[in-house]
């Protein structure tokens, strides 16, 4: 139960109904309620931060004014839509979001009626939101729609594709621009600087709106005052962009001011036609430390409110880490390496590169699609270009790699972070597809790392590699294997024999080999780090098949189409009849938990992995005889 001493307001509020109760005075007193429980709340649990206490105020007032969940409220990415939460019913239960069994971190359509869209990747409001407004126009139904975009995801192409669609069938809808400067960290591009000038225009609004009152509508002084309007909101406010692609704009208003923003949205809500509403924003609104250091309060762990987020004491080095040091060593030793980003310098472990080399760094937004094709023509000129990219976002630009890259055999290096299960962040985030969109692809190289040392030699390899290569590496920590500095490749296609055994043989790809390794000693296995998932060590695994009873696959990526259907392939293919388990990830959505316990759920731990080997080969048990199996 919420303590209604310290939380009078929110006690009463189980769902936004209760909220639409209360006179309208009483509103800022709930949004500062709301914003004090949201500190506390992610302080004492994690979770995303500033975004959230951003659009306290905006929240309330959409909540406020729109009848949800009969009204659709989509929000795009989801880091901002824990206020959101709170007001809908799930206030007491925000300190287990991104736990296992838990809140999800972003908008779940099955967590929820109020959240109207699922989302965890950016710029995909205005498409749904579009197509909610044009069904509920098709089915006569009055229901209003309503979409809110982070300028920052204005960055991404696909915002564009809906505004244009949107502009050209005029649903009844409402974009709201929430402007605050920042995606994780400050955003990008030309866009960024235009709504930079955006100036406060209420006085050119009034004026324009009492005008256009005054005249017969569509009368020649009608149509004059218009021209007269685009023109101007030209000169003064660089709205004509959303204007021209069919958007009547309204803005930019105080995003904190909850009378103001009360009566642009009772305004705009009336309005016929697709409204977008300019709303300006701070990131970290009303906890002072995270409005001064955005970036770093953009996702915390917990925290005493107090004294705010306290540095970490390092631990082991992570997969990013090693990156982001080989980044820097091999840009100072060959100077063709350009590094691309979409709009994930912190995630991807670029800040130190930035700074040491600002001339060779490209962040391009969240345009993944754009960042491929980008490094593509890169490589055209003779540039060796490395785009460093969340598996699970690279699902976005694969069309580019196939067309763009693969097709014309370029001399592109994929940095792809984050796969395999990801963890707190649910399946929106997760990298359990990328061996399997990768592999496929003629020309490309693609390789898995074991340890730190492994993954900065595998980099390298792909960097020297004449034509395409990827390299895919999990979150987090590693072995604690120092990575050393050395910048030698691997021979291309060749494995390695981590441990000689007998009857059984454990091919293990990236992630799981500290895995296979410990089974290989309990069983007196044989343990092979496989390294490449294209080329497959053909002859190895020919070796391995005339003395062994069977195989095993190993790896963090779902069994359809990964590593051990690579292997599954080569077999079919040479006639090679050994039993063959394959062990990945189940053929279903994982949800939000730590990597840890989601490797457990998906039976990938020691004791998963065991219990299946053991109840497919029970003859493999360290007490039996070990015989070789029937072919």
């Amino acid at each position: 139960m919420i303590d209604a001493t310290a939380y009078p307001y929110l006690a009463r509020i189980a769902t936004p109904a209760d909220l639409r109760q209360f006179p309208e005075g009483e509103l800022p007193a709930i949004a500062a309620e709301l914003r004090r429980y949201l500190i506390a709340s992610v302080a004492s649990s994690g979770g995303h931060f500033g975004a959230g206490l951003g659009v306290v105020e905006l929240t309330v007032a959409l909540h406020y004014l729109y009848a949800t969940p009969e009204d659709r409220l989509v929000w795009d990415v989801g880091h901002q839509c824990y206020p959101h939460k709170i007001l809908t019913g799930r206030a007491e239960r925000i300190t287990s979001i991104k736990k296992k069994d838990g809140l999800a971190p972003f908008p779940k359509r099955a967590e929820s009626p109020y959240d109207a869209f699922g989302v965890g990747h950016s710029s995909t409001s205005i498409s749904a939101a579009l197509g909610m407004a044009i069904a509920a126009q098709h089915q006569g139904d009055p229901r209003r729609i309503v979409a809110v975009i982070g300028d920052g995801a204005l960055t991404a192409g696909m915002a564009y594709e809906a505004l244009n669609h949107g502009g050209d069938v005029e649903p009844d809808l409402l974009v709201i621009l929430n402007d605050n400067g920042m995606s994780i960290s400050e955003n990008v591009g030309a866009l960024t600087k235009m709504l930079a000038r955006l100036m406060t225009s209420k006085r050119l609004n009034a004026l324009r709106e009492r005008a256009k009152r005054a005249m017969p509508r569509h009368s020649f002084v009608w149509r004059a005052v218009k021209r007269w309007e685009e023109h101007a909101k030209g000169m003064f406010v660089p709205s004509t962009l959303f204007e021209e692609l069919g958007f009547h704009y309204t803005g930019p208003i105080d995003g904190h001011d909850l009378p103001q923003l009360l009566h642009s949205l009772r305004t705009v809500r009336e309005l016929k036609g697709p409204q977008l509403l300019h709303v300006i924003t701070t990131k970290g609104k009303g906890y002072p430390p995270a409005e001064r250091a955005q970036i770093d309060y953009h996702a915390v762990g917990p925290f005493d409110p107090a004294r705010g987020v306290v540095a970490r004491t390092p631990g082991k080095a992570t997969y990013t880490d090693v990156f982001g040091d080989w980044l820097c060593d091999m840009a100072a030793a060959d100077v063709r390496l350009l590094a691309i980003t979409p709009a994930m310098r912190e995630g991807s472990g670029l800040v130190r590169y930035s700074k040491e080399f600002p001339e060779r760094y490209f962040d391009v937004g969240i345009a993944e699609q754009h960042a491929v094709t980008l490094a593509a023509g890169m490589a055209c000129e003779g540039s060796k270009p490395v785009v460093a990219i969340y598996s699970t976002f690279l699902q976005r630009g694969w069309d580019q790699l196939v067309h763009d890259v693969a097709l014309q055999n370029l001399d592109v290096l994929l940095a792809i972070d984050r796969a395999g299960v990801v963890g707190p962040d649910g399946p929106t985030h997760a990298g359990s597809f990328d061996l399997a969109y990768l592999r496929c692809l003629p020309n490309l190289l693609v390789m898995a790392p074991a340890d730190e040392r492994e993954c900065r030699a595998m980099l390298t390899t792909g960097f020297l590699h004449a034509g395409p290569a990827a390299v895919r590496y999990p979150r987090g920590a590693g072995t604690g294997i120092d990575a050393g500095r050395a910048l030698e490749p691997l021979p291309v296609g060749k494995a390695e024999l981590r441990r000689r055994g007998h009857g059984l043989a454990l091919l293990a790809f990236g992630a799981l080999v500290p895995v296979a390794e410990a089974l290989g000693a309990e069983l007196d296995a044989t343990v092979v780090n496989m390294r490449f998932v294209k080329p497959l060590d053909k002859t190895l695994l020919a070796e391995l098949a005339r003395d062994h009873g069977a195989f095993v696959t190993l790896e963090d990526h779902v069994v359809a189409g990964g590593a051990g259907s690579a292997v599954a392939e080569w077999m079919a293919a040479h006639g090679v009849g050994l039993p063959l388990l394959m062990l990945g990830l189940p053929d279903r959505f994982l949800e939000h938990g730590s990597r840890e316990e989601l490797l457990a759920e998906a039976g990938l731990d020691l004791a998963g992995v065991r219990r299946s080997v053991l109840a497919r080969f029970p003859q493999f048990l360290p007490s039996a005889t070990a015989l070789p199996l029937a072919r």
